[in-house]
């Protein structure tokens, strides 16, 4: 073949590499994105953003009255609290942390979302670093967290939380979730050590402390969850049964505002509607 030739070749392999590889991720623009995920990969904006409607989440408005005011005392530049959500899963946490946040950006606050994998925990002074440049308001949001047993990951947590070389900004609050009210479950080997095994327990308990708010979500009465599809129902135009609607909460275990939502995702391919 012809020098000329395996340049042709050469510019024929270059030009199909370059279409499978990905693009390059676009640079964060903390000023102006609605939300973003961190990971290892550094920052990237969440196009679109469009969490569950604040109005539409039933059977949680303690939690959502509380963790609204919070949110907004934030947006606000007033003093408010890092905050865990706790509880039973599929009852809202996560879908309530991004909601209150959409829920202010309507009412013109320049606040984002930034959530953060519960295993990154070690790069969020990084994270905080390129906040802390930023002029607008952040919640931090760090979904189902927990961690395994001799982990220095609640270490990092704690001293993010109270003030350590980590400690995040001012414009900053951390809102993380956890099916556990103090995060860390107590091991049996913590009861059995005989070195100080209270000191054990009490560093671990030590760690939901930190957090100036603190609300639970159960499970769902069974009135609550039917509420909950009633809510779902009458926003997206759907007739529901009461007595199918408890069939399948049946027929899947539980009770939770996520069941709720699968049961209308199922009503609405039955009769044939797309869920918007």
């Amino acid at each position: 073949m012809t020098e000329q030739g395996n340049k042709a070749v050469l510019e024929r392999i270059a030009d199909a590499l370059e279409r499978l590889a990905p693009p390059p991720a676009r640079p964060a623009d903390w000023a102006s994105g609605d939300a973003f995920f961190w990971d290892t990969a550094g920052a990237r904006e969440i196009e679109p953003f469009e969490p569950t409607d604040i109005d539409l989440l039933t059977g949680i408005d303690s939690q959502k009255a509380r963790l609204l005011d919070n949110s907004s005392r934030h947006a606000n530049g007033h003093a408010a609290h890092d905050v865990l959500l706790w509880g039973s899963r599929g009852m809202g946490k996560s879908a309530l942390s991004k909601a209150v946040v959409r829920a202010l950006q309507q009412q013109g606050h320049d606040i984002a979302l930034v959530e953060a994998a519960s295993d990154q925990l070690a790069s969020l002074p990084a994270l905080f670093d390129l906040l802390a440049r930023e002029k607008r308001r952040f919640i931090l949001f760090v979904d189902d967290i927990g961690f395994v047993e001799g982990s220095s990951e609640p270490r990092i947590l704690r001293s993010m939380l109270e003030g350590g070389a980590s400690q995040r900004p001012a414009n900053v609050r951390l809102y993380v979730t956890s099916n556990r009210r103090h995060i860390v479950p107590r091991q049996m080997s913590e009861q059995d050590d005989p070195i100080n095994p209270r000191d054990a327990v009490d560093d671990q308990l030590a760690l939901s402390d930190r957090f100036g708010l603190r609300l639970g979500f159960h499970a769902a009465s069974q009135e609550d969850y039917l509420a909950i599809i009633t809510r779902y129902a009458a926003a997206h135009g759907l007739s529901l049964e009461r007595e199918d609607a408890l069939l399948w909460a049946k027929q899947h275990g539980s009770r939770s505002g996520r069941v709720a939502w699968q049961y209308i995702v199922e009503l609405a391919g039955r009769t044939g509607k797309p869920l918007t």
